[in-house]
């Protein structure tokens, strides 16, 4: 017999998800949540929900575990083009000489994009002059960035030239798959970020990805997200989200858009 998630479960774990994490689960992910959770009832042999979400509530461990299982996304290298292409024409040719190019990629996920933004600060300017931060609110995510192990179809849009430099055919165990290259992973870190709160120890930055996760949050909260991000973006630096989000209802008088979906900081 199948096990059905209750309505009254489900708003459970809406409240849970949205007081750990910010994230606002519509009625609409309720099939999505049940078929995500149902592994770890049967890993703990519950033959219902609430048993489930009685743990949860009490077991900080499960709380990751049920995090990782809800917060996992679609990603894939170089997604929305145009971004990465306003970044190589208007903002890389005026960076300051000798000073260290810093990007955070701020929903990290398994690192597709910071591994994107990679190559192309290596092909832009000397390995010792640029730094990628990345960071996601789940912890499988963030171990699969650090690793930089990827389906070999997930390189289908990585432009040849850089596919051919940076990304390492697997062979054997790995067949099918490619690794980063480890001289990009040198300048690249990896953590586990709350976006709920300031990430004070990440630094200062000149360019703040924030992509395709503002779309779960309320108003309220992609308030606080964005306020919370911005204060690691340093004056003169950008700004982006995803092509597909927008900033209409919340403040930022801070930020000068300057492109779709691209703001500048200017206080």
């Amino acid at each position: 017999m199948a096990i059905i998630l209750a309505d009254n479960e489900f708003i459970t774990v809406q409240k849970l998800i949205f007081a750990e994490v910010g994230i606002d689960l519509q009625s609409s992910k309720k099939l999505l949540v049940q078929s995500r959770l149902l592994k770890r009832l049967l890993f703990y042999k519950f033959d219902n929900y609430l048993d489930y979400i009685r743990l949860v509530q009490v077991n900080a461990k499960e709380r990751i575990e049920m995090i990782n299982l809800i917060t996992t996304n679609e990603t894939y290298f170089f997604r929305e083009i145009d971004h990465y292409e306003y970044l190589q024409k208007e903002i890389l040719p005026k960076h300051p000489f000798k000073a260290k190019f810093r990007f955070w990629s701020a929903a990290a996920s398994v690192g597709a994009e910071a591994y994107s933004i990679a190559m192309l600060l290596d092909k832009s300017m000397a390995r010792s002059d640029w730094k990628i931060v990345g960071t996601d609110i789940n912890t499988d995510v963030i171990k699969k960035a650090r690793i930089g192990l990827y389906p070999a179809k997930w390189a289908d849009k990585i432009p040849l030239e850089l596919k051919r430099e940076y990304c390492l055919k697997g062979r054997g165990r790995h067949e099918g798959q490619f690794l980063m290259d480890r001289g990009l992973v040198e300048n690249m870190e990896f953590s586990v970020g709350n976006l709920m709160k300031y990430n004070g120890e990440v630094g200062k930055f000149d360019v703040i990805w924030l992509r395709n996760v503002l779309i779960y949050f309320d108003d309220d909260t992609k308030q606080l997200v964005v306020d919370n991000v911005l204060k690691n973006l340093k004056v003169g630096g950008y700004f982006f989200i995803s092509l597909t989000e927008n900033l209409n209802m919340i403040n930022t008088a801070s930020l000068e858009s300057v492109a779709t979906s691209v703001y500048k900081k200017i206080k």
